[in-house]
């Protein structure tokens, strides 16, 4: 399938909804939400086909919920600058703490004028999801192809996806002796700018294509989360439009299964590139039969990851997909509808692709955006759900809470917050000091107590229920093969 058919309004497909926040104002937010008949308001928050639109502000519901898609984005862009400055300041003190020995070291080196500034390109330099978890070592205990082999492994790369070049090389060559393979910045359509992070590298028979999540301190990658806009993908369903973009969709042409990429290489689209280095990687392999692949990613990562299995699956690469062992995904938002779960759903059968969503106790990212009446969007698979509690792990349709937002959760999900920072004193003298808290993710966690879903979702809690949490009985259960 190279492309959906156009529209009168120039979209490669016939049904989307692609919401406007650059265009519309705070006053047209409101008026599309209390007065559903002004076009002029509609047409600066919306873009859709006429009918849909005369459907989607129809109902109270929906227009709710894309108000405050529309309002949370707008708040990001305004938010942009002072994030970028705020993430900064955080990044480059905590590094700036860490590479001079600490808050006596920085001192002592402030007292003789010998302060060594990071260098955010350096081997040295950590960013803010890996000052949450400074965990950089494979756990020696999980023995190579044993039973949590995978999943480990694919976690640990996707927390270091979010590390520049200098980093990645430094941990894949010399910590973990695997071969790097590529280190990625793709391009993003929509955005007119790379926003979309990978790595790829390569362990023995198995290559590993972990994608970036979002980055903490980028609003860009936040409006992408919040956005709710989609497109319908001809006889496949619909799917995230911010999500697709950040992985190479095309403007006005969808997925056509082949494109012409910049010269300069600067222009690289995630898809198109990953695609074409693992046919190359695979087949230059002597034991090419016996090579396979993992894709793997947290949060939007996660997202990216599925995703990039799909649109595989939409250009029928039968060749790649048999060897495509498994899509690891930890705490991954939803990418699309039901007819889009059906469809995948068939076509991992077919190729007998496992396909592994992790969830974490109270993660508020794997339950949006929401799944009910006035959203499309579902999970297509059951989860791997790990609670808090020795993250003891069972299979569920659906994780706990769908949607998060429940009242009747409210004092639950606090009360596990407050545990999750007991746990964090406590768990070193049980586990021993690989899993000792950094004093910022205990910061995180105490912030937590208000807003549970936050702390939730760090990378820490995903390595250790790959780690500690059980596996046989629940992934032999789970796998489609």
């Amino acid at each position: 399938m190279a492309s959906n058919s156009y529209d009168e309004e120039g979209e490669f497909c016939r049904s989307y909804l692609i919401l406007k926040p650059r265009e519309a104002s705070f006053l047209d937010l409101l008026r599309l939400l209390l007065f559903p008949s002004d076009i002029s308001a509609r047409r600066r928050s919306i873009h859709c086909p006429t009918e849909e639109a005369e459907e989607r502000v129809k109902d109270f519901d929906r227009r709710w919920i894309i108000f405050i898609s529309l309002a949370v984005q707008k708040l990001l862009l305004l938010m942009e600058k002072p994030l970028a400055a705020a993430g900064y300041l955080v990044e480059t003190g905590l590094n700036l703490l860490s590479i001079n020995g600490g808050a006596s070291g920085l001192l002592n080196n402030i007292v003789k004028g010998k302060v060594v500034w990071p260098d955010k390109e350096s081997v040295s330099f950590v960013s803010a999801v890996g000052q949450v978890d400074r965990r950089v070592d494979l756990d020696r205990h999980i023995r190579h192809r044993g039973p949590k082999y995978y999943r480990s492994l694919a976690m640990m790369a996707a927390k270091l996806a979010w590390e520049n070049a200098a980093f990645v090389k430094s941990v894949i060559t010399w910590h973990w002796k695997m071969e790097l393979l590529g280190y990625y910045n793709f391009w993003n359509d929509s955005q007119h700018e790379p926003t979309t992070g990978a790595t790829v590298f390569r362990d023995r028979n198995l290559i590993v294509v972990a994608f970036r999540g979002t980055r903490a301190f980028v609003a860009e990658d936040w409006r992408t989360d919040v956005d709710i806009s989609w497109y319908e993908l001809e006889g496949i369903g619909k799917a995230h439009r911010g999500f697709m973009e950040a992985l190479g969709l095309q403007q006005g042409k969808g997925w056509p299964k082949e494109i012409q990429q910049g010269p300069d290489g600067l222009h690289q689209y995630a898809y198109y590139e990953l695609r074409s280095l693992l046919k190359e990687a695979l087949r230059a392999d002597t034991d090419g039969e016996d090579m396979k692949f993992i894709v793997t990613g947290h949060s939007l990562g996660g997202a990216l990851a599925i995703l990039f299995a799909s649109v595989l699956a939409i250009h029928e690469e039968a060749w790649l997909l048999e060897r495509l062992e498994g899509v690891y995904a930890f705490g991954q938002p939803r990418v699309g509808d039901e007819p889009f779960g059906e469809f995948m759903k068939q076509r991992f059968k077919t190729y007998k692709v496992n396909y592994l969503r992790y969830v974490y106790s109270n993660d508020i990212v794997p339950r949006l955006p929401a799944d009910d009446k006035s959203l499309m969007f579902k999970h297509f698979s059951p989860c791997l759900f790990f609670g808090s509690w020795l993250y003891r792990g069972k299979v569920l349709e659906e994780e706990p809470n769908k949607n998060y937002f429940s009242p009747l959760w409210a004092i639950p999900k606090v009360l596990n917050a407050v545990w999750e920072l007991i746990r964090g004193f406590i768990i070193p003298y049980i586990e021993g000091p690989t899993y000792t808290e950094s004093w910022v993710l205990k910061l995180v966690r105490l912030f937590g107590i208000a807003v549970p879903g936050i702390p939730a979702h760090c990378p820490q809690d995903y390595v250790n229920l790959t780690r500690l949490g059980p596996v046989t009985y629940l992934e032999d259960d789970y796998r489609l093969a």
